[in-house]
């Protein structure tokens, strides 16, 4: 099939924000067209199948009239292109300038990949406060191409898109909405392939900070994620896991990680604040902080206009589609509007934390570390039940300590099932009575047990 080289690419490419593949006319046709239009514009492309396979279509007069009638739907009407490549037909949809547009089936926006059905009332909302352009879609006038396309990010992606290396770089941006026709890069362009999105977008950066306690006192580390959205989002992934606890449960000699925070909700909630914030505010980032009893990830922007509190978690319109698009693409978001319900769901499998969600100025999740809070009440609580715990957690570091002379603390905190510092807390009591000795270095040394003194202090 002699078919043009840009189509080809656009199909192995797959669908997006401004592309669409229908198999045949069917109801749903009118409905993208109507998506589309009230969005950014894009192309419906007819006699592909949903996994880019060409089907090929009819082509003749009368298939192309039934296009005609069923454009005739759309509401106010709107110069539709339709041009013939072979056995395909592409459907060129342009960005609206009367929006927004209904069909017979109702008012549709793009949202991401997909197409949602929104009320009209929703829709006039949303373009009276968002106004008629995305941020990720906007030109931006600081990044000069040729020296701040990062081409590591750039395969990193297609790899995880599962996109081939052999189509040409500069029309896969094009068609992916990263550069402009003029070869300028948009925001979303700087967002996932520039080298120094500090300087660029210097708010779209990833803020991560772990405090000691319960308070925004006492600061014990912090990092600036200043990479692409992608080495951001795995970075602050990282730092959080590293900073909480994990819980190894042991069954038929397979050891099973229970995380304070399962992966899934983690992950699902800082995808959520990088792809969902506001970023035409500028007055602040991302901020993951990471407390002894909570994590709180929070970004700039509340809920999106056209989604109610009443919606939230059972409906989604994207601030920023062409951001989820491109995560979509690399499968860091299924299907927008189904991470809250992945979050709560995970949390409610885990039994280790709770989550709530706040949406006032700024979006908020909070993942309440269960074990970490009767860690707390309990150093709160009575000075006796204190003592008792400490003395039966003080017996059973001996106990594993007799067994095991080489045993870290953080094993000792495992098996516990406490934190690493109550356990290095309960050492230093134990050497300070005399019941425990370090013999060597920390690493390479064993734990010496005092049996005489033990029977002294007893």
């Amino acid at each position: 099939m002699s078919m043009n080289s840009w189509i080809e690419e656009i199909i192995e490419a797959g669908e997006g924000y401004h592309i669409e593949f229908k198999e045949s006319l069917d109801k749903s046709f009118i409905e993208e067209v109507c998506a589309f239009a009230n969005s950014s514009g894009g192309k419906v492309i007819l006699g592909v199948s949903d996994k880019g396979i060409i089907k090929g279509i009819n082509t003749d007069n009368n298939f192309r009239s039934r296009i005609q009638d069923s454009l005739r739907q759309l509401q106010p009407n709107l110069n539709v292109g339709i041009e013939i490549k072979d056995n395909l037909i592409i459907v060129d949809v342009l960005d609206g300038n009367d929006k927004p547009y209904a069909c017979s089936r109702g008012f549709f926006i793009r949202n991401g990949a997909n197409s949602q059905k929104l009320t009209r009332n929703e829709i006039i909302e949303f373009f009276q406060k968002e106004g008629r352009v995305h941020f990720d879609e906007l030109k931006n006038d600081k990044a000069v191409f040729e020296s701040d396309f990062d081409e590591k990010a750039f395969e990193t992606f297609l790899n995880l898109a599962g996109i081939t290396h052999s189509i040409d770089r500069m029309t896969l941006l094009k068609n992916l909405d990263c550069i402009t026709e003029d070869g300028k890069f948009t925001n979303a362009g700087v967002l996932f392939f520039a080298r120094d999105i500090d300087f660029l977008l210097n708010h779209a950066i990833v803020v991560c900070v772990l405090y000691k306690g319960t308070e925004k006192v006492n600061i014990l580390d912090k990092k600036d994620f200043k990479g692409n959205i992608v080495e951001n989002i795995n970075n602050a992934i990282l730092f959080v896991k590293r900073h909480t606890n994990v819980q190894y449960k042991i069954e038929k000699l397979q050891r099973e990680e229970i995380p304070d925070i399962p992966d899934v909700a983690l992950r699902e909630a800082i995808i959520n604040a990088v792809c969902h914030r506001d970023y035409f505010d500028k007055s602040g980032n991302v901020l993951i902080e990471v407390f002894d009893d909570r994590v709180e990830i929070s970004n700039p922007g509340g809920l999106p206009s056209g989604l109610k509190p009443s919606d939230f978690g059972r409906k989604s319109v994207a601030r920023n589609p062409l951001i989820a698009s491109l995560l979509n693409r690399i499968n860091y978001i299924e299907k927008v509007g189904t991470g809250i319900n992945r979050i709560k769901q995970a949390v409610a499998e885990n039994e280790r934390s709770s989550v709530e969600f706040s949406f006032d100025s700024g979006f908020s999740v909070i993942f309440r570390r269960l074990k970490a809070i009767s860690e707390i009440e309990l150093s709160e609580g009575s000075e006796k039940s204190s003592e008792k715990s400490s003395e039966k957690s003080s017996e059973k570091i001996l106990h594993f300590i007799s067994e095991n002379k080489y045993i870290s603390a953080q094993e000792l905190a495992t098996l516990l099932g406490i934190s690493s510092r109550a356990v290095e807390k309960q050492i230093a009591n134990l050497k300070d009575k005399g019941l425990l000795k370090r013999i060597g270095p920390d690493k390479g040394g064993y734990w010496e047990v005092n049996l005489e003194n033990r029977e002294l202090n007893s």
